[in-house]
Order: C-alpha cells, then structure tokens, then sequence
C-alpha cells in the first residue's frame, strides 16, 4: 500500500488552502500547494495565516505550532514541480469538467507512478475524470465541505475503475486528517451529500426569488424546523451560487430533470452574486 508522505494540493482557492491547511496541520502532512497565478497562491496563503490565527486567539495552537505548520507547506506555481514528489494529488481547480480532466491528464504525464490523484469534486463523475489517466485504479474522489479546517466529513468516491488500495489509502489519509469519512460504493453524480442537499438549496432560492418569504424567515425556519446549524440561503453563499449552479447542472444532465436549476439560482450566477467570493449574495459579506 502506498505511503503517503507529501501531498500536493492543485488550487488555493477557498476549498485548496483549507484542504493544504488540514493536511498540513492536523494530519502533519509535507503540502505542495500549487495555483496558476502568484496572486492566487498568496491569496490562499493569506487566508490560511488568518485561519491558523484563529486557531492561535482561542488557545487551541501557539504561535510555534502555526509556524510548524507553515513549514510545512510550500506554495509554488510549476504543476511538474508539485507532484513530482507527492504521493497523493487532490485537485481542487473549478467545478468544470474539461478543465478537470485537462488537469488530471496534466498530472499523470509528471507524477510518480504510484501517486494517487484524487478529486475534492463536489459532483463530476470520478470515472470520466480517471479517463483522462492511464491509471484510474489510482483515481478516486475525496470530496471535503467547506471549510475543510472545521467541517469533519470527506467523502471517500470510488470510480469504475479504482482500487480497493487506492480506497485505503485514502481513507486511511483523511483518518489521519481527524476527518469523519463514508465511502460512495458506486460513482454517481452528487455522491450522497449534493444529491440530497442542492434539491433543498435550489426550492429555497425559489421561494425567495417567487417572493413567498423573505430571506431571514427561509434561514430562520429551516434553522428551527430542520434544526440546520445554519439557513439555506446563508449556505449558498458559503458554498457560492455559482458552484451551486454547476452541481444542479450537472445532476440534471446525468440524473434526472427534477435536479433543474430555478432561474433565481441562474440569475445569481450570472450578476456574480456569489456569496462570499465576491462580498454579496443573499447576504452582505465583508471584503479585505
């Protein structure tokens, strides 16, 4: 079984840095962490130094854990250069099929042989993914939640085609990672979490665009009624309308009408009203 050691990370965006930060600090991992542009890295950086603040301001590490885990990770810009040492890569890049499977092809012309290369994906099929690689007994899914530095499941996907080790091993990483981890036997899109969840996202962004109740009253009843720790409508912009917006598709394309995207959700996407990642969604978010 392969012995994971270093991880690369592809993507510092708001999943990648968490995902580098948890490795690195509670799995105690070597992280390459790997961005198409100096300023996408050093914006992953910088929320992972804030992050790890946090976790200073409360006690629960001191200002030498922070900069052992720090240490740790090695941001960098070259793909050859982040995984041709690392024995496991999770790709992290945007929802967007092509893009990913251009990556995972990149990806296996320069990693060793032995590297697994999995996919944080939130809903595209981990056996066209494997396509793209000569391996796919290599490749499986390892779906985080946002934030990975707090929320405890990963989901474990296996494809057509990966193999029983290459499942282990991955387990038994996001084991070491303190995570929660349940296993997706068969490759389907939404795995289990998006493919209950974004049916209940999609009506609820329906009742607000339709008008039936304002945006406070859908939270504060789905919070009280379903006892969510947190509102729909908060969620999306968590997650991003935009990325909410790519899973419905593809859950509709391979699934089943019923997955169809409401307009408001589109009309979301397309004014960039994303939540978090551009400072307004349903709600107001402050930009640094």
């Amino acid at each position: 079984m392969t012995e994971i050691k270093r991880i690369a990370v592809l993507g510092a965006g708001l999943m990648g840095h968490g995902i580098a930060q948890v490795a690195a600090q509670v799995g105690k991992y070597e992280v390459n962490l790997r961005d198409i542009e100096q300023r996408f890295v050093d914006g992953g950086m910088n929320m992972m130094r804030e992050s790890l603040q946090r976790f200073v301001k409360k006690g629960q590490l001191t200002e030498a854990d922070m900069n052992a885990v720090l240490a740790r990770i090695h941001p960098m810009l070259d793909l050859k250069e982040a995984v041709s040492n690392a024995d496991l890569v999770i790709e992290a890049v945007p929802e967007n099929v092509e893009l990913k499977k251009a990556m995972f092809h990149e990806v296996d012309t320069c990693a060793p042989a032995h590297t697994i290369i999995a996919s944080n994906t939130s809903s595209v099929s981990i056996t066209e993914l494997a396509s793209a690689t000569k391996c796919p007994e290599k490749v499986c899914g390892m779906h985080f939640f946002n934030p990975p530095q707090l929320m405890k499941l990963v989901e474990v996907i296996r494809g057509a085609r990966t193999s029983d080790e290459t499942i282990q091993t991955v387990l038994d990483t996001a084991h070491r990672m303190d995570k929660e981890t349940v296993l997706v036997k068969k490759d389907s899109p939404g795995f289990i979490v998006n493919r209950i969840l974004i049916p209940a996202l999609n009506e609820a962004v329906a009742i607000y665009w339709e008008g039936i109740a304002d945006r406070d009253d859908i939270d504060k009843a789905i919070k009280l009624g379903l006892n969510w720790p947190m509102g729909p409508l908060m969620l999306l912009d968590y997650i991003g309308s935009d990325t909410t917006l790519a899973i419905a598709d593809v859950l509709t394309k391979e699934l089943d009408p019923k997955f169809h995207p409401t307009t408001g959700l589109k009309q979301m996407a397309k004014a960039q009203l994303l939540g978090r990642k551009t400072g307004k969604g349903f709600y107001d978010w402050p930009q640094k």
